[in-house]
């Protein structure tokens, strides 16, 4: 499991008593955090009282692989310079708590030495200036620690760095390059390494074609009965159907030998395949398998993270494309389909597979899963390159119910209005350059977004 680390400042000046009292209070307030922090365990470090401890606990919180982040708090005072060196060498997100032991102060028997052992209000900001001084990216969190705001807090930033954590290890196929003469697809691989950890790779189609080819009839049943649980059948085609059963089979196969968390293909580049990857794709990432078309790798990395992310709350998150408009004045909303990979998360009813002949790409006609959209506030995050940095444009949306059926169009529909309404929102989403694919959540918030983006440095734009 993932750990966090409850780190506590003091300093040798209060005498053996009172830091015998700080560290017992500090593990009492550790063993209530372990219970109500989702994700990770909380595990309590000896009270910091020197330059060299503080050092000391940073280095192996970011030596330690299980270490997510850690959590600061100063019970007494404890002078800044003494952290400054630990503080540089730290490379975990960082929550600094603002709290204190005691909820009330004891009107009636408030003494110095009470005064001398609860010192937050003094000691955190002394560590908060030489964080600020030094430029470090953290969450400050204030409030008293069993507050269920609080608590709901530090929950977020816990979700955040798991996250980061997974996002620091992520590794992404792509399948083919990145669509011809496309620019906001395209990116700079070596930096969203070096920002992100996405280790980014190019693997021939033909690579995962000799897997396809040998896939068994028996792989393809055992395959096809578990979606036949999940989805109805609409159709005679079982040719088609199996076909894309193969491509499950043998994504899976690929995903697990090479420990890849996201992907991308493009329609310019599947040679040796019979159709388009369709029910293929939307199967693989219901389960939270990022995935970007045209080579998009921004957006396919983006989705595993955030999916990582909203792991454990209620709502859907997956990769969506702008594609057109139902344009009546005020009242504006937006078709967000694809050719054919809309995940079946984002799906009101049972999704149907169903076979149809499919206009570019030149293949057979795919099977698919069709469906409409899930109704519910959510957000449409986007990432681009800009050259000299990464950008993430994030904006409010409002998933809508479809105002009339489209019996012919047969691809997933999932549509919804950009706040606060379609000029300022799209005007501003095109100044912003934000990218036709997108992440889109009902379960993550703007707030989640905006932690992430401090964390690892990245710009971001908010619509709403």
């Amino acid at each position: 499991m993932k750990k966090v680390y409850f780190i506590t400042g003091s300093q040798d000046l209060y005498g053996e008593e009172t830091l015998k009292q700080v560290a017992l209070d500090s593990k009492e307030m550790v063993d209530f955090l372990d219970e109500k922090i989702n994700k990770v365990q909380v595990v309590w470090q000896p009270t910091v009282r020197s330059s060299e401890e503080a050092e000391d606990v940073l280095i192996k919180a970011s030596a330690d692989k299980d270490c997510v982040a850690v959590i600061t708090w100063m019970h007494t005072f404890s002078p800044a310079k003494m952290w400054i060196k630990g503080l540089q060498a730290l490379t975990k997100p960082m929550l600094h708590l603002h709290t204190q032991y005691n909820r009330r102060l004891p009107y009636d028997s408030i003494d110095m030495d009470f005064m001398n052992l609860n010192q937050a209000a003094h000691g955190d900001r002394e560590f908060g200036f030489i964080c600020t001084r030094l430029g470090i990216k953290r969450e400050v969190v204030a409030g008293y620690y069993k507050n269920e705001s609080v608590v709901k807090r530090i929950n977020r930033f816990v979700d955040v760095a798991v996250a980061m954590n997974y996002s620091h290890n992520l590794r992404v196929a792509m399948f083919g390059n990145n669509m011809r003469d496309v620019a906001v697809t395209d990116g700079d691989r070596v930096e969203s390494e070096i920002r992100f950890g996405w280790n980014v790779n190019y693997y021939g189609i033909g690579d995962l074609v000799d897997i396809i080819n040998d896939v068994t009839e028996n792989e393809v049943k055992v395959k096809l009965d578990e979606l036949l649980e999940k989805y109805e059948l609409n159709t005679d085609d079982m040719a088609s159907v199996n076909e894309q059963v193969k491509y499950i089979v043998a994504l899976d196969k690929f995903i697990a030998k090479n420990r890849i968390g996201a992907y991308t293909d493009t329609f310019e580049d599947l040679h040796g395949m019979k159709q388009l990857p369709g029910l293929a794709t939307q199967e693989v990432m219901s389960r939270g398998i990022g995935f970007g078309p045209e080579g998009d790798y921004k957006t396919s990395a983006l989705m595993a993270v955030l999916c990582n992310m909203a792991e454990g709350r209620e709502g859907a998150t997956a990769f969506l494309e702008d594609y057109t408009y139902d344009l009546p004045e005020g009242e504006e909303i937006e078709l967000a389909s694809h050719m054919l990979e809309v995940s079946p998360v984002f799906a009101a009813s049972k999704p149907k597979i169903e076979v149809h002949p499919l206009g570019i790409g030149g293949k057979e006609a795919p099977a698919r899963l069709v469906f409409d959209g899930i109704e519910g506030k959510g957000i449409a995050v986007s990432m681009v390159d800009m050259g000299d940095h990464f950008r993430l444009i994030c904006a409010d949306i409002e998933l809508v119910k479809q105002p009339e059926p489209m019996p012919k169009l047969p691809v997933a529909r999932v549509m919804w209005k950009i706040l606060p309404d379609f000029a300022t929102g799209a005007e501003k989403w095109i100044y912003a350059g934000g990218a036709h694919h997108a992440v889109v959540s009902t379960a993550l918030t703007p707030e989640d977004i905006a932690l992430f983006a401090k964390l690892t440095d990245t710009e971001v734009v908010f619509i709403g």
